[in-house]
């Protein structure tokens, strides 16, 4: 028998009633074992939220995803993801904005007993984080606050938490968890280091189980406009311009985006609090990147190159041991072959892929 929940939701100034049917994924049965387990994903529109829901909801989980769709790159992206996970009936989302508490609370207070929240919604890339730092303040932090003190109020005792490899800044590589992040050179890595304290914060008052992730440069299909990659790939693709910041000698720890989902899964089953690292570790350059897309396009990359962004990494390496260690968690998908999936994706995407949106400014 399915499950039904109604929930209100702010639509401007007027409340609309919005029905949760919870079963299992089209056509097949849920999983003994995660059929019961109600999961809250909040970004779930967004590039790492979108192929970690599908993950969970391929396992039997119900998830119940939440995003603002806010327009900092093409929405339509979004609503391409949003559109692959609505094939599933143990799919159910929500636009809400995790800065709205009242309107957050309200989902509490309708769709009880959520196992675990798992928050990926943040406000994500660094150039334009000095343009706009404000809104990287209420969405990465405020936003956290909001969904730990509902934890709180409501008993649930787990949130898996998005971080990033930018807080590695000036530190020795391989970058380990046990390293100082004292020293923030954006808005974001500092929003994102306020994030991983007030966390602690509620693991250590309320016995919450905090299990931090930080992140290196996750790349993929449907992956972000603002991100190396995408832009790339369409610049080359198209014979556009491509825009380098600095000479390309500088390195990513690029990691496939299904690496991710699957470690951002297996971090349910941690306890306590944990600061986790989960990255290819074996880093890449930009020329490198370059080379292998045109490679595969057969075409030559028109590159203008633009002085090197002061809030960018030279280079990030993560030591991935206590990822091996607590989760048994190791990358799968190799650079080469993460870059053939990457384009083999847009190639079949092609047709609306073409019309967006890619600002440099970001």
């Amino acid at each position: 028998m399915k499950d039904v929940y109604f929930l209100k939701i702010d639509k401007g100034t007027k409340l609309e009633r919005q029905k949760f049917v919870v079963t299992g994924k089209k056509g097949e049965k849920m999983k003994e074992d995660t059929k019961s387990k109600k999961i809250l994903l909040t970004g779930a529109a967004g590039f790492i939220g979108y192929r970690t829901a599908e993950l969970l909801l391929n396992k039997g989980y119900r998830v119940f995803g939440v995003d603002n769709l806010n327009d900092y790159y093409d929405v339509r992206l979004k609503e391409w993801r949003l559109g692959q996970l609505e094939k599933y009936d143990n799919f159910n989302f929500t636009k809400i904005d995790i800065e709205n508490y009242e309107v957050l609370k309200r989902m509490f207070t309708k769709v009880k007993n959520f196992e675990t929240v798992i928050n990926l919604a943040a406000r994500a890339g660094v150039r334009y984080s000095m343009k706009n730092p404000k809104v990287y303040m209420t969405t990465n932090v405020l936003g956290t606050l909001n969904l730990l003190e509902l934890m709180k109020e409501y008993g649930i005792k787990k949130m898996v938490l998005a971080s990033t490899s930018s807080l590695y800044a000036g530190q020795k590589m391989p970058f380990k968890e046990e390293l100082p992040v004292n020293t923030p050179i954006s808005p974001y890595a500092a929003s994102k280091k306020a994030a991983e304290s007030i966390a602690y914060t509620y693991h250590y008052l309320y016995n919450m189980d905090v299990i931090i992730l930080r992140y290196f440069t996750v790349y993929g299909p449907a992956g972000r406009p603002d991100m190396s990659v995408f832009r790339f790939i369409k610049w080359i693709d198209e014979g556009k311009e491509l825009i380098l910041y600095g000479d390309g000698s500088q390195s990513r720890d690029f990691t496939y985006v299904d690496d991710i989902a699957d470690g951002t899964i297996r971090a349910l089953d941690i306890k306590g609090f944990e600061i986790i690292n989960l990255g290819n570790s074996t880093p890449h350059s930009l020329n490198e990147l370059i080379t292998l897309i045109e490679k595969r396009f057969g075409k030559k990359a028109k590159v203008i190159k633009k002085p090197f962004a002061s809030t960018d990494l030279k280079a990030t390496w993560a030591d991935i041991k206590k990822a091996r260690l607590l989760m048994g968690w190791k990358p799968v998908i190799g650079f080469e072959e993460g870059i053939e999936r990457t384009i083999n994706w847009y190639k079949q995407n092609i047709q609306w892929l073409k019309n967006i949106e890619i600002d440099i400014s970001k």
